[in-house]
């Protein structure tokens, strides 16, 4: 398969969603509370579908059961990463997520460690991240006594920020941030604190995970260290956010009028969400144009690209674990 596969996103309506993965990436959203556009997914929550090519509607978890040769006979039963976009009108539920040890034994799927690439945040925009409990005692200890003042992290961000962060890491994107996040296909979330919020559909509280969410938090929290690379591919500016072994996310960075030539050295495939500008992929001697808001796949066939117009574009690879 030596064409790239263009994929139709899966969106998720969330109490805490907006309208801005409409207005600022021209999606049609289901409602005015669109929180998460599934861009390359083949998570049974919601799976992207193939618009292009031999597979053009499919979805994704079926081309990657049914024709593994498309991703370098990679293994595992499930496509390890899942790209979103997310729109946090209003903060997220303070949470933590499972490694993959814990997720295999209560929930049956992987665990999720992701990270978070910053597309645009308000000017007074926080996110959590981490907390300051010394040992597991104290963290049950602040959760029990609800001392999230004192328990709780909070960090500015803008945009072009990134974050990496490991399972049992504590965390939520605040009011007014939009973020691309790069992730395990995993959709479990243990839910630490929801600030008592009312789920309107429900007029219930959502379900708190306290018993979970302690037992898979790192503790103490310590930032992990990760070593950002910048270099050059023709024209592009590339910046090698992390390479984990779950995962290496990049930004490419092209200006008006120019031209990059990618040369695929290790990874089976490479994933693309194109966040700002437009141009065109080159593939052998067929031509795509790119646009903002567009998600694709480059399978393992594709070992070459040309790249050229104005573009921000962030890719992952899979990592060793992966």
């Amino acid at each position: 398969m030596i064409e790239p596969m263009f994929l139709k996103p899966y969106f998720q309506e969330k109490m805490w969603g907006g309208t801005r993965l409409k207005s600022e990436f021209g999606y049609q959203i289901p409602s005015d509370h669109t929180g998460e556009c599934w861009a390359i997914s083949a998570h049974p929550h919601g799976c992207a579908v193939v618009e292009n090519g031999a597979f053009a509607g499919m979805k994704l978890d079926q081309v990657w059961q049914e024709h593994r040769e498309v991703f370098g006979d990679a293994q595992g039963k499930v496509f390890p990463l899942l790209t979103k976009i997310l729109d946090a009108h209003k903060n997220l539920s303070v949470q933590v997520h499972p490694d993959d040890a814990y997720a295999a034994k209560h929930e049956h799927e992987l665990g999720k460690t992701e990270c978070w690439y910053i597309i645009a945040a308000d000017p007074d925009a926080k996110l959590i991240y981490g907390h300051t409990a010394k040992t597991r005692q104290e963290l049950a200890e602040m959760i029990k006594q609800q001392q999230w003042d004192k328990l709780l992290r909070y960090v500015p961000v803008k945009a072009g920020d990134f974050f990496y962060v490991p399972s049992g890491t504590i965390h939520a994107l605040g009011a007014g941030i939009m973020a691309l996040e790069t992730q395990q296909s995993s959709d479990t979330t243990y839910r630490v604190y929801d600030f008592d919020r009312v789920d309107p559909s429900t007029h219930q509280k959502r379900q708190l995970h306290l018993q979970q969410s302690i037992a898979v938090t790192n503790v103490p929290h310590v930032d992990p260290q990760l070593q950002q690379k910048k270099y050059r591919v023709g024209d592009a500016q590339v910046t090698q956010f992390a390479a984990t072994d779950f995962f290496a996310v990049y930004r490419w960075d092209l200006t008006a009028g120019g031209t990059a030539n990618f040369v695929r050295k290790t990874a089976p495939y490479t994933l693309v969400s194109v966040l700002n500008g437009s141009g065109q992929l080159q593939v052998a001697d067929k031509k795509y144009p790119l646009k903002k808001g567009q998600h694709l796949i480059l399978p393992f066939a594709v070992k070459s690209w040309q790249l050229s117009g104005q573009l921000e574009i962030i890719a992952s690879e899979p990592g060793k674990k992966a």
